[in-house]
């Protein structure tokens, strides 16, 4: 498909009627690094900013796949996901950016949209690579963040809007949907790798022999679902601001701990982890593998602009993968 981005006047009915109709806007860049929704920076006359998401099929670079129809997880994009999550994280005493505006009526353009804080341009991420010690303090508020949300309980797991309105399934028990969800992967990404192609059956087995070692689950907490150090932004005053909220969901804390833990590194254990469960963690960490193979395969033959980053993502993944397969015992 042609992509067309967002141009100056496409948002000028909306900064005349959320900044003023004295408020000029002097720059509009797309930010990279957005992969289902695009994210535009306004900067105004008057030194002011802010952050605009925009929701439509042209900023979005997936493609369809097949999905399990209970993982709350599937499709997590959207403005009133972002809305609903917003609001719930914010009752947690989580910093997000401030939400100065969410349209899902097309009054400004034919895609949701929703217009929040400018935070600043500094991600987690750059300061753990570039200053760890100044990478600390932010760190350990995000792990004080962190536990205020996995300690945000419910007896049902899903969607936060979803659980809210009755609707969300609770048919089955979590670690299988999230077996089902790794096997869906693998059956996706096998035809695209041989070596996963011949290692299926090892891999198939190898998910029964952890999904075995995990007892049941009945209250969850709330989790970002994909919350690696790119997802965080720090604040001028050094304050972590969790982004890219859409999957918030009550889930199992593990799953959350698996991701941060591939995401972290050395840097996890300042996140101060709640107590967690080894074999569930073990089986969610190596679903993680799974997904980080079929996604990225899955993106990379689409016009996705950074093609190369994604196939080196998977190629990590399917060594991680094949090097942690074990046999069940007999």
């Amino acid at each position: 498909m042609t992509r067309v981005f967002l141009r100056p006047d496409d948002v000028r009915d909306l900064v005349r009627d959320h900044f003023g109709a004295g408020r000029r806007l002097v720059a509009l860049d797309r930010l990279t690094g957005g992969t289902k929704k695009g994210v535009y920076r306004l900067r105004l006359d008057d030194g002011s900013g802010a952050i605009l998401y925009v929701w439509s099929a042209g900023e979005n670079y997936w493609p369809p796949s097949e999905t399990v129809p209970d993982d709350p997880f599937t499709d997590a994009s959207g403005a009133a996901l972002f809305g609903a999550n917003h609001a719930a994280l914010c009752a947690a005493g989580v910093r997000v950016p401030d939400l100065m505006m969410l349209d899902r009526d097309g009054r400004y353009l034919d895609a949701d949209l929703a217009l929040v804080e400018d935070v600043g341009g500094v991600k987690l991420e750059s300061l753990m690579d570039g200053n760890p010690a100044l990478a600390a303090a932010p760190l350990a508020t995000l792990g004080e963040s962190l536990r205020r949300m996995h300690t945000t309980l419910s007896p049902h797991y899903g969607r936060v809007a979803a659980i809210e309105l009755g609707e969300a399934p609770q048919a089955r028990r979590t670690e299988d949907i999230i077996v089902d969800r790794a096997l869906s992967h693998l059956a996706s990404a096998a035809p695209r790798d041989t070596r996963l192609a011949d290692a299926y059956d090892r891999i198939v087995s190898h998910v029964a022999f952890l999904r075995a070692a995990v007892a049941p689950r009945t209250v969850y907490g709330l989790v970002h679902g994909e919350l690696g150090p790119d997802h965080v932004f720090v604040t001028a005053a050094g304050e972590p601001v969790l982004i890219d909220i859409e999957g918030l969901t009550y889930f199992d804390v593990e799953w959350e701990h698996a991701f941060l833990q591939l995401r972290f590194g050395d840097a996890y254990p300042a996140l101060r982890p709640v107590d967690l469960d080894p074999a569930r963690l073990e089986l969610y960490r190596y679903a993680q593998v799974l997904a980080l193979i079929e996604g990225p395969l899955r993106i990379a033959d689409t016009d996705f602009p950074d093609r190369r980053w994604m196939l080196d993502l998977a190629e990590w993944n399917i060594k991680k993968a094949l090097r942690e397969l074990q046999a069940p015992p007999d």
